[in-house]
Order: structure tokens, then C-alpha cells, then sequence
């Protein structure tokens, strides 16, 4: 393409520029946000659904995550929310790793079912489970929480601390 026509114009090089209009139909925040981690191992017995307790907040924007007794996240604005965890099943002192289950549940009942089978295979002995869902929220009495299943020989197996087990979430900008 080229050029056919240049107009001249000036400009004021001591203009700063500073926008005094309106931004209609744009952005917003994703708040409310917060991530938690598991403070210390936390021990799952064997084939049973057990509540992973992150009691230990990196940030909570709100204040609506619970995170000393339900550990749970109940956002009171209304809206689609990201929800994510990363868990990680180490066998520890157990003689064979099975089969580890992650769950997303939403106000008590399975939302999201992030599953892990060796078939006898045994071989890890750790591994670490990923994942995130969107998830409509009512801004009242909807809450999530993230629950485990390890399935082991015999023994227990457990949710590793700090840095390798968290969970978060944050409101979508819709």
C-alpha cells in the first residue's frame, strides 16, 4: 500500500496528554483471590476420602478463605471463579504406590475428579496432581474444597507441605 496523501499538522510538545474521557465495558478485578498451602505433611489413611487441610494462606484478598477449620473457600461475590490446586502424594514408608484421586467439590459434592492409576505398577514413589476449574458461584452460601484419595498397599501415604500442595482461586473478569 502506499502512501497517497500527507497532511500537515503541529503539535504541542508540552501537552502531557492526559486522558479526561470515560472507559465504558472494560476490565475490572479479579478479586476476590487466594492461594493457601498445608503447613506440615498431612497423613491420608489408605482408600479413604479425606479433606486436605491448607491452613496456611500466601494471600486471601477478602477474607473468605477458612483457613483454620474448614478450609474452604466461600466467595461472597457472585460470579465465575478460576479454582486451581496442585497436590503432592508422596508414599513415604509404604511398601506400593496404587492410585491417587484429587477432588474439586463444590459445597460438599464432587465438582471435578482429577484421577492417577499405576495399575500395579508401583514404580512412583511421589507424583503430583494438577488442576483447575471454572466455577459459578452465587456471592452467599457456594463454597470449595479440595479433597484427596491415596491408594497404597498398606500404611498411609501423604500430602506434601508447603510449596508442593496449594489451593487458589480467583474471580473472572466477565
Amino acid at each position: 500500500m502506499a502512501i497517497d496523501k500527507i497532511q500537515s499538522e503541529s503539535i504541542n510538545l508540552a501537552d502531557t496528554f492526559a486522558f479526561t474521557g470515560t472507559v465504558t465495558g472494560a476490565g475490572g478485578l479479579n478479586t476476590p483471590y487466594f492461594e493457601a498451602y498445608i503447613s506440615a505433611n498431612q497423613t491420608l489413611a489408605d482408600d479413604t476420602y479425606t479433606k486436605l487441610t491448607f491452613n496456611t494462606e500466601t494471600f486471601d484478598s477478602g477474607g473468605m478463605y477458612d483457613h483454620s477449620t474448614n478450609y474452604r473457600f466461600t466467595p461472597t461475590t457472585a460470579g465465575k471463579y478460576l479454582i486451581y490446586f496442585l497436590v503432592n502424594y508422596n508414599k513415604q514408608a509404604v511398601d506400593q504406590f496404587h492410585y491417587c484421586e484429587t477432588q474439586i467439590r463444590k459445597n460438599g459434592s464432587g465438582h471435578k475428579a482429577y484421577y492417577n492409576d499405576f495399575y500395579d505398577n508401583y514404580t512412583p514413589y511421589a507424583i503430583t496432581t494438577v488442576g483447575e476449574s471454572i466455577i459459578d458461584f452465587n456471592g452467599s452460601s457456594d463454597y470449595v474444597e479440595i479433597w484427596g484419595y491415596f491408594g497404597v498397599t498398606s500404611g498411609t501415604g501423604v500430602v506434601s507441605n508447603a510449596s508442593r500442595s496449594a489451593f487458589g482461586g480467583y474471580k473472572l473478569i466477565t
